[in-house]
């Protein structure tokens, strides 16, 4: 039977580099906060309790994190003494646990279920703590693991506390570490702050393991993993991985993407088979597109469906709560939001769509807006099936537009149109004769005048 699992996710660092009101952890990667991807990371892996270690100066990341896990799923490091201190300070929230735990990190939101398995798995091979690592290009101030001849972890040690050999080393800490939950606060409990920073180094439980005649192992993953994020530069290096991994997937599940690079996606966007997408799309979150469709250049997605071999813009925007119909046609600069469109509808040109449904085949002339709000509320309008909205119209929420119907260019449709009629409102167009002929005459002769220095 295999044995019970949790996280501790440190999340109390002050992140003073990222120059932000908001909490660093809170900074979303593919439109999702980097704390959230964490939690998913050690939910994916089976965690049956989940602590986030928090500081007092981060009220926001504490309200996340108890919106996602419950309120008794945060604990507070004040002040921060370190990693291994963070660690201790959830000691009390997994009183009782019988099982192996990860320590995590709220700002390293790009490792992978399948890298952070491997940890876990050494445990069951009978390793008392197991550390993920990586090949750095440029080492530099991440610590390193000293690995013995049968390739065993021997250390952990911290750049600044390194020899020059060591410093050689190319195989980095993560900071990612397991270890039964026994075994884990009883070597934190034994760690002292005694180096250059006078900090709790959680890196240290390896060596009291190894003392204590515990087997150690490290497991190496992709240095791209492993990226943490402390400043807005890092932040925006994250967001171009996680990008380039997430329009590879897409193509390989075949997506055509004209031009990946300035394709950008939401860490949930679902894009299914045979879809096409032209350069400069944005995906916000919630977005599902199916087989067929076609996103046209410059348009911008977010919490919404698009159906199969619907065409998409160019220039849309397609606002929450959209549902666009099998092969319908939402042109350039069209505006929809909580818009039910039918299959086979069309609205080409220069539109705002807002709390509408839209029946199928209906055709939505250019410039027609769905006045939808009076100030405080929201109204919806209802078109049927195979109905005709003439250019120009407002359509004057609630009302209703019957199937079959139509309405002429330039209405202001304040009242229902039944079924099969025309719904018309404008003035009655009067003519002049000779009136533009006399115009210009007179506007000539003043014009006139005015260049010859005379006046009338």
């Amino acid at each position: 039977m295999s044995r019970a699992r949790a996280a501790i996710i440190l999340a109390a660092g002050h992140g003073t580099r990222m120059k932000s009101n908001l909490s660093k952890v809170l900074h979303p990667i593919g439109g999702r906060p980097m704390m959230d991807w964490t939690i998913a990371l050690a939910q994916s892996l089976g965690c049956e309790k989940i602590i986030v270690v928090v500081g007092a100066h981060n009220p926001d990341a504490k309200a996340r994190a108890q919106a996602l896990l419950g309120p008794n799923a945060t604990v507070l490091q004040d002040p921060p003494l370190g990693t291994g201190h963070g660690v201790l300070t959830a000691k009390s929230a997994l009183a009782g646990f019988e099982g192996d735990v990860i320590v995590l990190y709220a700002d390293t939101p790009l490792i992978r279920t399948a890298t952070a398995e491997q940890v876990f798995n050494k445990l069951s091979e009978g390793y008392g703590v197991a550390v993920l690592g990586f090949a750095a290009a440029d080492p530099g101030a991440y610590g390193r693991l000293v690995v013995d001849q049968e390739g065993g972890l021997e250390a952990i040690v911290e750049a600044k506390e390194a020899s020059p050999d060591q410093l050689k080393i190319r195989l980095c800490n993560s900071g990612v570490l397991a270890a039964d939950a026994t075994t884990l606060f009883e070597l934190l409990g034994q760690v002292t702050n005694y180096n250059a920073k006078g900090e709790f180094y959680l890196t240290d439980v390896v060596g009291l393991a190894r003392q204590h005649g515990l087997r150690a192992a490290a497991v190496e993953g992709f240095e791209t993993e492993m990226l943490g994020v402390n400043s807005r530069v890092e932040l925006a290096q994250a967001e171009a991985l996680f990008q380039y991994q997430k329009r590879h997937a897409a193509m390989e599940a075949g997506v055509t993407l004209l031009d990946p690079n300035s394709v950008h996606f939401s860490f949930d966007t679902d894009i299914a088979q045979d879809v096409t997408i032209e350069p400069h799309v944005v995906f916000g979150r919630g977005v599902r597109v199916e087989t067929g469709a076609v996103i046209r250049a410059f348009s911008h997605l977010e919490e919404c469906i698009i159906r199969k071999g619907a065409w998409i813009g160019p220039y849309a925007r397609i606002r929450p709560g959209s549902d666009v119909g099998e092969n319908a046609h939402i042109g350039n600069f069209v505006e929809t939001k909580k818009a039910k469109i039918g299959a086979g509808a069309k609205a080409n040109h220069l539109s705002y769509l807002g709390d509408v449904t839209i029946g199928a085949r209906t055709n939505i002339g250019a410039g027609t807006i769905t006045c939808n709000y009076d100030g405080f509320d929201k109204y919806h309008t209802h078109i049927g099936a195979d109905a005709f909205i003439g250019s120009d119209t407002m359509l004057v929420a609630p009302v209703s537009i019957g199937s079959g119907a139509m309405t002429g260019s330039g209405s202001t449709i304040t009242k229902d149109v039944p079924a099969g009629s025309l719904g018309l409102e404008r003035a009655q167009q009067r003519i002049i004769d000779g009136w533009a002929t006399k115009f210009r005459a007179k506007k000539g002769a003043t014009k006139a005048l005015k260049s010859n220095g005379e006046t009338l």
